[in-house]
């Protein structure tokens, strides 16, 4: 069974779509009652069927207790999907004690709290893979995402040393990191940086896509489809890695 937080939109619900193609049952966990039903109606309308739990991502006993009444109806859960939360873009001069604290709070901890409920179990059971959707931001500064990035380089970091806690008990742990990727998140984050650049949204569009090598943004499904390979079989030997699905951009680790 596949627990996908943050399952209720953009690229969470699009692996939510892809890991159910597959085969496998699907539970989505999100925050917002609203676009966790509109989810869960969108899946059903293509006949796939979804357990969904609203619940606070950020609250670690109440998270706890969604994974145990998650496993209690749809079974055990043998993979982890952390999508959830983003910390947002602000222009520099708007980045303030609160920001940091905020971006902490709405990245990093939710992934956090999801592996400190759901990898013990797998553990126990010998046997599980997380893959933590992450971003580029972590590897590349920027001047409109200085908290947020500093909160994905700390997801890369813990996600590397749940991998060498837990490899030895059979638990994977790995990261992909999307780039410039066509969601909601997408076009705040182009608004941000127009409004730091001066630029139009439009010229800040164009000359991001223009950066990429392979010259376009990113797709949901393609961050999806990395994300059920890395949970397969055949990617039994990953442990610990950090994949970037970003056209290109970031070459290097």
């Amino acid at each position: 069974m596949v627990l996908i937080t943050g399952g209720s939109k953009g690229i969470g619900f699009e692996c939510a779509r892809a890991f159910a193609r597959e085969g496998a049952r699907v539970a989505i966990a999100a925050r917002n009652p609203v676009t966790l039903a509109a989810a869960v109606d969108s899946l059903q309308s293509e006949g796939i069927q979804a357990h969904a739990e609203c619940v606070d991502l950020r609250d670690a006993t109440s998270l706890n207790a969604a994974v145990g009444r998650i496993e209690a109806a749809v079974g055990p859960i043998g993979v982890l999907i952390n999508s959830a939360g983003a910390a947002r873009h602000h222009t520099p001069d708007s980045t303030d004690s609160e920001r940091w604290l905020a971006a902490m709070q709405d990245k990093y901890l939710p992934y956090v709290h999801a592996m400190d409920a759901v990898v013990p179990r797998m553990a126990a059971r010998g046997t599980g893979a997380v893959v933590n959707i992450v971003g580029t931001g972590g590897k590349v500064a920027s001047v409109t995402h200085m908290a947020g990035g500093a909160a994905n380089a700390a997801l890369m970091l813990v996600s590397a040393a749940f991998a060498k806690a837990w490899g030895p008990k059979g638990v994977r742990v790995n990261v992909i990191n999307p780039g410039a990727t066509e969601t909601q998140r997408l076009s705040a984050q182009l608004e941000v940086k127009a409004a730091a650049s001066g630029k139009s949204v439009g010229e800040i569009r164009a000359e991001a896509a223009s950066s990429i090598p392979l010259g376009r943004y990113g797709a949901p499904r393609d961050v999806a489809a990395t994300a059920v390979f890395l949970a397969s079989a055949p990617a039994s030997y990953i442990n610990g890695a950090s994949v970037a699905v970003d056209g290109g951009t970031t070459s290097l680790p």
